[in-house]
């Protein structure tokens, strides 16, 4: 993929993507090597150069023991958007130390993805990139140019140009790649929903497409669409008052503010998923031992290849653990704090017994942290119909009575105080959308 731009001096493109036009950079990445080099770079136009280098042998090893033929080294697709998120994460972000202005500021671009993986042709690139004020030029690649009656491929030559801030268009290309594509390398798990909200929260609530991007984007996992969507939604809470942070960075950032609040240093992530708490946790130091636990192995793999990017200093402070929440497990004993974050409600009620033994009987730790939904703000989101669910592994959602009622007859049972409170905003009627219960050993 090329970028470049005709800003004066062009060379500041240098600045904005925190990579330096004299120099040729290599980085591993997961699949292969990224490289990043300009083969223009002049005060008049300046072009950078993202080189995706994929390893065929240790993809194939990776996800399946074995080797096969695909078409990721050769086409642009959720591997280029992983690598533009990796190595241009702070330009995404729209931040500039050396040029903040120039980062806030539309600038001229163009955009050349010359094989981009594209299931609907090119008619799609332009219903996905039009809308976000691109001219686009997408053409499609035949299957051999020396047999046109074979047909085009599935993949496009794809040509982007027009007057935007450079984080809204990495964003775009970031979103939008694996969307063509309509496939992942990874698994998708429910931490895939922030990082959708995140990363188009300022263009995916207007796109005309945005059911379509949030579908492919969440590999058609219908629950998590319908989560993506409540929250670019946003809840009607009044006339006046809006939300635009997506409630999972808002119930991440609490769980952390709690766990900072209580002093703790050794914390327990049960029901870990994709790693979206731990990856939290790794941004502080204060988190000396963290365990991500799991059922899921793929869960756990997808936790994995987030915690090997951290540096090394960093990735010996995590320990990921296969373990069922319903099963006492005494290596998890002794711990600070434990959150069980958006996870009871995934169980049937009749194992939550068995939770309450392993969690509050077994591992016992200091503090236990819990967030779940709240029913009742249910009818606030637009998307959800009447009596359904927020996620469709859901085995059931608690009103705010019926959790402190749960809470308190725990805590009771195994000699731990309660407090609890709001995540998000709060309706004077039907309270925050998430609720939270901080459970603390008595005898500490």
């Amino acid at each position: 993929m090329t970028l470049s731009t005709t800003v004066h001096p062009a060379t500041d493109l240098g600045y904005l993507l925190f990579k330096h036009p004299d120099r040729a950079q290599e980085f591993s990445v997961s699949g292969g090597t990224a490289h990043v080099f300009y083969p223009v770079a002049t005060e008049e136009e300046c072009t950078a150069a993202l080189l995706l280098d994929i390893d065929p042998v240790a993809v194939a090893r990776d996800k399946h023991g074995g080797r096969y033929v695909d078409d990721r080294p050769y086409a642009a697709g959720s591997m280029l958007a992983v690598a533009l998120g990796a190595l241009f994460r702070t330009a995404m972000n729209g931040r500039c130390d050396e040029r903040p202005e120039l980062a806030a500021t539309a600038i001229p671009l163009r955009i050349h993805v010359p094989a981009a993986a594209c299931l609907g042709g090119r008619e799609l690139a332009e219903r996905l990139f039009a809308p976000l004020g691109w001219q686009v030029d997408a053409r499609s690649v035949p299957l051999d140019p020396a047999f046109p009656e074979w047909g085009d491929s599935r993949y496009v030559d794809l040509r982007l140009e027009g007057e935007l801030r450079l984080a809204d268009a990495l964003s775009h290309l970031y979103v939008l790649l694996p969307v063509m594509d309509d496939n992942k390398h990874y698994w998708v798990g429910e931490d895939e929903v922030a990082k959708l909200v995140r990363a188009g929260g300022d263009w995916l609530p207007v796109h005309p497409e945005r059911t379509l991007i949030s579908a492919r984007y969440l590999a058609h996992q219908c629950g998590y669409t319908r989560s993506a969507l409540a929250q670019l939604d946003g809840p009607e809470i009044s006339d006046t008052e809006e939300t635009t942070r997506p409630l999972a960075v808002t119930r991440r950032e609490t769980v952390m503010a709690t766990l900072r609040e209580l002093g703790a240093r050794r914390v327990l992530d049960l029901g870990c998923g994709g790693g979206a708490l731990l990856a939290a946790l790794a941004e502080d130091p204060t988190f000396t031992e963290v365990t991500g636990t799991d059922v899921a192995a793929d869960a756990l793999a997808a936790a994995e290849r987030k915690l090997a990017r951290l540096p090394d200093r960093v990735r010996e402070r995590f320990t990921l653990r296969q373990s069922s929440l319903t099963y006492t497990d005494p290596g998890l004993a002794g711990f600070d704090a434990a959150v069980l974050m958006e996870v009871v409600e995934h169980l049937d009620p009749s194992r939550l017994a068995a939770l309450e033994r392993a969690v509050f009987g077994t591992a016992r730790p200091t503090h236990v942290v819990v967030t779940t939904p709240n029913s009742e703000y249910n009818v606030l989101y637009p998307a959800l119909a009447a009596g359904r669910f927020r996620h469709s592994d859901h085995r059931f959602e608690w009103t705010r009575a019926e959790f402190r009622a749960w809470a308190a007859a725990v805590a009771e049972r195994h000699g731990y105080t309660t407090r609890f409170g709001p995540v998000g905003p709060e309706d004077l009627g039907v309270g925050a959308p998430t609720q939270l219960a901080v459970f603390s050993r008595t005898e500490a």
